[in-house]
This record gives structure tokens, C-alpha cells and sequence, in this order.
């Protein structure tokens, strides 16, 4: 690139990056910047999995002037399986541009991606998430954070906290929460709020699921290897299923009541199949009940079972009819004013980051933050609810002070909790 045009993608990621003083400027430098053509957005990938891949991919279609420059994991033959899909990949694979000396490799690879990019895309297991977020908002990156975004209360406020601060430097925050921009689902949940079911009086959502992969444990591996590398099966690392899988569903109840959320929760769970230690210790089915402020309910169940029925669905009941976002028929509504979804569909992995990058080249962010966090802690108090056996309130969730931190990251020894068992285990 010329001199000229470094100048002009310095600009650029300055002003779309950091506060700036009145909107007409804001919009202003923007518009300069995506009229030089020639501004590439430098992307870095942490976390290169299946969906981290999948992101990267997604990002790389978002625009025509993208770059993927770093890519980090804690495991290298993770990333170079990531690298080699996306470098041959059809669509995106002249986009990929990571050398030798931008594949980081560890716990601390995230620190040199967010050195090298201006746009980072956050997949790793969640446990990282607040940690990795907070140092992005901390380096003014925009960042696209996969979801859920938390593990525990402290997780969930470190999380708001650094969407605050990234609203101070005009920072963009795009969730993997990925319903909310799909199209249909916009139209039926507007069609709620405009009233056509009238006033909800009740709520269900079911994420009744497959199993999961599993990795074996190796006599080459650590604990603490074997456990990041299956870090579905343990709580201090995905929330548990809840919260990794079914935050999705608990999301869509939250959006479609306007997103308020509810003030307690009571429910069970446990394992059924899933009984092996190499399984981890986390449940794999979940039954909770969330009330409302106004009394309204959410009856809300998931399940990873093997050779059983799958159903995912969610249905909000008004005074005036039933509307249903997942399930058959999906996008209708039902009673007094019929409705059905009748417009165009969309890809909603890949609107999510259309609409991200879109917004950085506006100069007009975005910020899921607030959504994204709270409707993790819903996902979370349901989740102690069930491992305490107790009635779990939404202050005592956010003020949490179970910190699933580990001492440190590092290879070597890492003890696995017991299975929570209600009545017993402590709600802290």
C-alpha cells in the first residue's frame, strides 16, 4: 500500500474504534474512509474450532476489503486444521492472509491476535470469554463475541463492564446470540410487541438435543489438557449445557418479552446417560421454571440425550392468540389476528457479521452487550437452581460470588468438581 493509503486506513480505524466528539464527525471521517476503497479491516480469530471457523468464514464474507491476519488457540494442531479450511475454502480463501509469525499458540495467544487486528472474533470456550473480552475493549478492537459470554456472576459483570466501555469508545460488540438476526424471527417477535397475541401470559421453550462429541483422554494429556480440549463436559469451562446450548432459547424468551428478564427461577436436573467421569461432571437435562415481575412464567426444559426425540421450540402465549418462533409451523401466529411469516429468508450466522462490519464502516456501532450478558445470567441462575435445589432469585445470581476461575492456566493437574447434587451442593 502507498503512503497515502495507510494514512487513510489509520484514520479510519481510529475513528471507527474510539470516541469522538458529535455524530456529524463521527459520520463524517467514516464516510471518508469507506470512500478511500482501499481501507482493508485487519481480522483476528480467537479460538479456531468449528465455530470459530464457521465465524471466520462469515466475517470474511461480510466485506469486500477484509483481511484474516492472526489466528490464535491453545492448541496448535487445532489451529493449523482452521487455517488449512479457510485457506482452501472457495469463497474466502484469497482473504487469508496468516503468516507464521501471526499463529499464536497458548493461553496467552489472545493477547498477540488483539495486537495484530482490529476486528476480533471471540470462540473459545467460555470460560475465557470475559478475560478476552475485557483486553479487546481495553485495546479498542471491535470484537464479535460467540455466545454465551460467562460461566458465573463475575463472568456476567466483567462482561457488562466492558460493553460499557466499549459504548465510551465507539467500540462495536456483535453477539453470537444469532436469532435475533434472523429475519423471520425479527418480523414475528415485531408482531408480538405490536400486540397481535395480545398480553403474554405464559411462555415455553424446549432445546431437546443430540449428544455431544467426546474426546478421550490420552496418557499424553494433562488433566488440564484433556479438559480445555473437552470443554463442553465441565462447567467451569461451557456453564453446562444451559448455558452453552440452551442460552440460545432463553435469549428468544428474553427478546420476546421485551427484553425483560426474570426476578427468580426454580428447576431441576441431573444425568440420566451421561453417568461416566469421562463425561465429565455436568448434567445433561435441565427443567426450569422463570417467573416474571407481572407473575408471567417461561416453562423452560433441555436435554442432550443420545436415541431419543429432538425438539427445539418456543412458544409465547398472549390473551389473543399463540405466536411460535421455533417449532411447526415456525413464524405464525395463531387466535384472533392469523399471521405467517411470508418474507425473505436469510442466513443468520453470516447477517450477524453483514451487520457488524457494516457498522464499522458507518461509524455507527453496535452493542449487543446488554442482551448478551443478561440473557447468559438467566441461562446461569436456571443452572443453580438446578444444582442447589433452591429457589434462585436474579439478584442473587448477578451478585454471585462463585468465581470458576481456576488458580491458573497451565498444563498439569486440574481436579474435577463432583457432580452438583441438590439439596447438598451450595448456592454461593
Amino acid at each position: 500500500m502507498n503512503t497515502d493509503s495507510n494514512s487513510s486506513r489509520r484514520d479510519f480505524i481510529a475513528t471507527s474504534g474510539v470516541a469522538v466528539a458529535g455524530a456529524a464527525l463521527a459520520s463524517s471521517i467514516a464516510s471518508r474512509a469507506h470512500a478511500a476503497g482501499d481501507d482493508v479491516i485487519k481480522i483476528g480469530l480467537v479460538g479456531c474450532g468449528g465455530r470459530g471457523t464457521g465465524a471466520a468464514m462469515q466475517a470474511l464474507n461480510a466485506d469486500k476489503n477484509v483481511k484474516l491476519v492472526a489466528m490464535g488457540d491453545t492448541f496448535s494442531d487445532q489451529l493449523e486444521s482452521s487455517l488449512n479450511q479457510l485457506k482452501k475454502d472457495k469463497t474466502v480463501g484469497d482473504k487469508v492472509a496468516v503468516d507464521a509469525e501471526h499463529k499464536f499458540v497458548g493461553f496467552d495467544a489472545y493477547k498477540k491476535v488483539i495486537e495484530s487486528c482490529d476486528v476480533v472474533l471471540l470462540a473459545t470456550a467460555i470460560q475465557f470469554r470475559p478475560l478476552h473480552l475485557k483486553a479487546c475493549v481495553e485495546a479498542g478492537k471491535h470484537v464479535f463475541a460467540e455466545k454465551p459470554v460467562a460461566v458465573d456472576g463475575p463472568g456476567v459483570r466483567s462482561i457488562i463492564e466492558s460493553c460499557e466501555a466499549a459504548k465510551k469508545k465507539n467500540l462495536s460488540i456483535v453477539s453470537g446470540l444469532c436469532y435475533r438476526y434472523e429475519y423471520p424471527k425479527r418480523e414475528t417477535i415485531a408482531k408480538i410487541h405490536d400486540g397481535s397475541i395480545g398480553e403474554i401470559v405464559a411462555l415455553q421453550t424446549n432445546y431437546l438435543a443430540g449428544p455431544l462429541r467426546k474426546i478421550d483422554k490420552t496418557p499424553a494429556m494433562s488433566e488440564m489438557e484433556w479438559q480445555v480440549r473437552n470443554w463442553w463436559y465441565f462447567t467451569w469451562l461451557s456453564g453446562d449445557i444451559i448455558v452453552e446450548q440452551h442460552v440460545h432459547s432463553l435469549d428468544k424468551i428474553a427478546w420476546a418479552m421485551k427484553d425483560e428478564y426474570p426476578v427468580k427461577c426454580i428447576g431441576s436436573g441431573g444425568r440420566q446417560q451421561r453417568v461416566d467421569p469421562a463425561y465429565g461432571h455436568i448434567y445433561d437435562h435441565f427443567n426450569i421454571i422463570y417467573e416474571y415481575k407481572s407473575g408471567v412464567k417461561c416453562f423452560s426444559a433441555c436435554r442432550q440425550y443420545d436415541r431419543s426425540d429432538t425438539d427445539v421450540s418456543d412458544y409465547v402465549m398472549g390473551t389473543k392468540g399463540v405466536a411460535i418462533l421455533n417449532g411447526a409451523p415456525g413464524h405464525t401466529i395463531s387466535g384472533e389476528n392469523k399471521w405467517k411469516y411470508s418474507g425473505k429468508a436469510n442466513n443468520m450466522y453470516q447477517t450477524e457479521h453483514d451487520e457488524l462490519f457494516a457498522a464499522i464502516r458507518s461509524g455507527k456501532p453496535i452493542n449487543n452487550g446488554d442482551y448478551m450478558a443478561k440473557s447468559t445470567l438467566m441461562a446461569i441462575m436456571g443452572r443453580n437452581s438446578a444444582y442447589t435445589g433452591k429457589t434462585v432469585t436474579w439478584e442473587q445470581a448477578l451478585n454471585s460470588k462463585e468465581d470458576m476461575t481456576p488458580p491458573k492456566y497451565e498444563w498439569g493437574p486440574m481436579p474435577m468438581p463432583p457432580v452438583p447434587m441438590p439439596g447438598f451442593t451450595k448456592l454461593v
